[in-house]
């Protein structure tokens, strides 16, 4: 299998995992700070057990090599995680992941600003079409419809934290993020420990809770991380937006919650501008 196959069938795979932990939250109906505590440590445990039995000694010097910028996507992580909890519900799902799509534009004003590299005129038309799909998204929150603006807002710190999670994994090209996503679910779970309101799950949702923490969030972020190792960005970036069409689609299919027709609209203009500037970036690429 060539290099571009495996990333293909990696990056793919680890979308199809991902695609229900929305529904499965909303399933789980269990406190943010709870659910953030099983899936840290889930995703914690689960990825440092699976580097362990593949890779033996070397996973020790595979934690240690993470350093400082593991300490920093930990912290990130438990930020876009607590944002991301609440997005989920307090917002219609579509909007929570219509906006998350919205990460690769993020990262591409965070490499402007701090970095210091040029954004391309395409890259700044998208960023433009984006935000217009964002503030259709908010306007029809704001207009009484069945998302909330503060569910909208915490949709946005989520993806400027994966923005900041993959600045850092891009200014650090030795780093790894397998271990580095296995110290940020450790951290997310110490700091979800001391707030909270308790760690035990009612017994109806603990399939729910026992799949997001052992199989989708561990599953679906080691298999995201190693995708970019062998594919291009804007290859990985447009394969992530099938998430932003299957998560909706399955909350509408199970819990019959229809977006509205101004989340369809700005969504449609998110994922319309992003797919195009992807395809842009392959045709650049060939």
């Amino acid at each position: 299998m060539s290099d571009y196959a495996k990333g293909l069938l990696i990056t793919l795979t680890g979308v199809l995992i991902l695609s229900p932990d929305v529904l499965l939250i909303r399933l789980a109906g269990i406190p943010e700070w709870t659910l953030m505590f099983w899936r840290g440590l889930g995703m914690g445990g689960v990825i440092a057990l699976w580097l362990v039995l593949s890779q033996g000694r070397a996973a020790v010097r595979a934690f240690h090599g993470v350093g400082l910028a593991g300490l920093a996507i930990g912290i990130s992580y438990t930020v876009g995680n607590v944002s991301f909890l609440y997005s989920v519900n307090h917002t219609l799902a579509a909007n929570t992941l219509f906006i998350l799509a919205t990460m690769p534009v993020f990262s591409a004003l965070i490499s402007r600003f701090v970095t210091g590299d040029p954004v391309a005129s395409r890259t700044l038309a998208t960023i433009a079409a984006v935000l217009a799909g964002i503030g259709l998204i908010a306007w029809g929150s704001a207009g009484g419809g069945e998302g909330d603006l503060l569910g909208d807002l915490a949709a946005v710190v989520t993806a400027l934290s994966w923005a900041v999670i993959f600045a850092i994994a891009g200014q650090k090209k030795s780093l790894s993020m397998v271990p580095a996503m296995a110290i940020a679910g450790a951290v997310a779970a110490c700091v979800a420990v001391f707030l909270a309101p308790g760690l035990a799950v009612p017994a109806p949702s603990v399939p729910y809770v026992a799949m997001i923490a052992l199989i989708v969030t561990p599953g679906a972020t080691a298999l995201l991380s190693l995708g970019p190792r062998y594919l291009p960005p804007a290859d990985v970036s447009l394969i992530m937006l099938l998430e932003a069409v299957f998560g909706p689609l399955l909350v509408w299919w199970i819990l019959s919650e229809f977006p509205g027709g101004w989340t369809l609209a700005g969504g449609a203009v998110v994922l319309g501008a992003l797919t195009l500037n992807n395809l842009a970036g392959l045709r650049d690429r060939r």
